[in-house]
């Protein structure tokens, strides 16, 4: 499972603890039905939300999703609903 290293806090950080945190995940893992040319996403977890990125170029960071919304884009994905 992943998991997220490494949390800082920006320099202009609220001294009270008000503030934004910024970490990464570390764990990533691509799905057993990717394509072996490389196109595919890659999944890590961030505390309980899923966090997905792009294989191809990682560097460009990641987004979440909430427990919700992952399932249904996995049933969005088990429908067909994103045929070309």
């Amino acid at each position: 499972m992943s998991e997220v290293h490494g949390w800082r806090k920006s320099t202009r950080s609220n001294p009270i603890g008000n503030c934004v945190e910024v970490g990464h995940v570390v764990g990533w893992r691509k799905s057993r039905f990717s394509h072996p040319n490389g196109d595919c996403v890659e999944v890590g977890r961030v505390a309980d939300h899923a966090a997905v990125r792009d294989s191809k170029s990682p560097e460009t960071g990641y987004f979440t999703a909430s427990p919700a919304q992952w399932r249904a884009f996995l049933d969005a994905v088990k429908d067909d609903r994103f045929s070309i």
